[in-house]
């Protein structure tokens, strides 16, 4: 344990040295950032995802005709409720409203308020509803990028909707998706399925999918096979597939990142390397002078791998905490439209908290090893040096 005056000389040394090593400490501090922020933001948007997911169901059921999904009859959950370890079968009604001036669209959501069996999400959402007096009118719930849209058009009250047989529906505002949901909500509309199926062109006797529960994930494989057995003309989607496609996604994205970031911290280590490398005179003179009074070349390398490892832990920390401002706070931008894709309308995402520390650690161990070991033989040669050389 080094003692108090070694660690007194080594701050005195380091802040005349400053100029030396502020370059340095700007680049780690901005390399740290950016992967920083990568990491955060990819993991907290997996988090985000994985607690949407568990409220998802594990079957998604769609009929498919000529490669495109149609309508699926509401007789079909007659079948689907027969299978064993199947509790419960929901027909949905849902899709896409475009708005033709422009192109852009919104996601209508169809829900029957008295039947919400396993969606715990909508449930928040309307847990403060009064669901008597949002059904006595044509009624939605819109998310903040159908918000900011309609509000761009003045539509602050209501919408006109447009069905396809070319009739006028007009629908009232009647409350909002926090942003907290953006992620998921942002482009949607959360109406009276009865409304949904007038707006979206839905017959009474079908339905856009079916929603299909089971709790036990050691019968999905039998569950899928019956499916497939009752109806050859469907696109059977579990919950687990789509989880493996969200993390195909983040883990191709992240890895882009990964990539660049090896390259670009390969040549910083390489500069770092000719940095340091360059011993200039009045460094030879401190070394000699401290060669002279007794310090041991173990001592003068323990000396310099200080120097820059404070360097280094302090740009680390720098870095990473405005990494953390930056996708929490300001939620990302720039790099956040990377991971969020196309979006049709524009988005105002609130990111939950969440650091993967794990990742944190192996993000540290991969910054500070090379680091180090850039700087130890720079370091080794510069202890080396004879003492009256190097006073000469």
């Amino acid at each position: 344990m080094p003692n108090k005056l070694f660690l007194n000389f080594l701050f005195l040394l380091l802040y005349k040295h400053r100029v030396k090593h502020l370059s340095i400490f700007f680049i780690s501090t901005l390399i740290v950032f950016i992967l920083s922020s990568v990491l955060l933001l990819s993991h907290a948007l997996q988090e985000d995802i994985k607690q949407t997911l568990k409220s998802q169901p594990e079957f998604t059921i769609q009929k498919m005709r000529g490669g495109r999904s149609v309508d699926v009859p509401l007789f079909w959950a007659d079948g689907f409720e027969s299978i064993e370890g199947v509790v419960d079968v929901e027909p949905r009604v849902y899709g896409e409203y475009f708005y033709e001036p422009n192109e852009h669209h919104f996601t209508i959501v169809g829900i029957d308020f008295f039947e919400l069996a396993h969606s715990k999400k909508l449930k928040k959402i309307i847990s403060d509803i009064d669901i008597k007096k949002f059904l006595s009118k044509p009624n939605m719930i819109i998310g903040q990028g159908v918000k900011a849209f309609l509000d761009r058009y003045h539509f602050f009250d209501y919408y006109v909707f447009r069905p396809p047989d070319r009739s006028k529906i007009e629908v009232n505002i009647y409350d909002y998706f926090p942003k907290e949901s953006s992620l998921v909500s942002n482009d949607m509309i959360i109406m009276d399925i009865d409304l949904a199926r007038q707006i979206l062109g839905v017959d009474e006797d079908e339905a856009t999918d079916f929603a299909l529960y089971s709790p036990n994930e050691l019968e999905a494989d039998n569950i899928k096979i019956k499916l497939i057995l009752q109806h050859f003309d469907t696109r059977i989607i579990q919950k687990s597939d789509i989880q493996k496609a969200y993390d195909k996604l983040f883990n191709y994205k992240g890895g882009i990142f990964l990539i660049l970031y090896m390259i670009v911290l390969l040549t910083f280590m390489m500069i770092l390397y000719q940095r340091y490398s360059m011993i200039q005179s009045s460094d030879k003179k401190e070394i000699g002078i401290l060669r002279a009074l007794g310090w041991s070349i173990k001592d003068v390398i323990v000396l310099k791998i200080g120097e820059s490892f404070i360097v280094a832990i302090f740009a680390f920390l720098l870095g990473f905490i405005l990494a953390f401002i930056y996708v929490f706070f300001l939620n990302a931008p720039l790099l956040g439209a990377i991971f969020y894709g196309y979006s049709n309308l524009p988005t105002d995402i609130v990111l939950n908290k969440s650091v993967d520390f794990s990742a944190v650690f192996l993000l540290f161990l991969f910054y500070i090893l090379p680091f180090m070991a850039a700087v130890l033989i720079p370091a080794w040669r510069s202890s080396v040096i004879d003492p009256l050389e190097a006073m000469r």
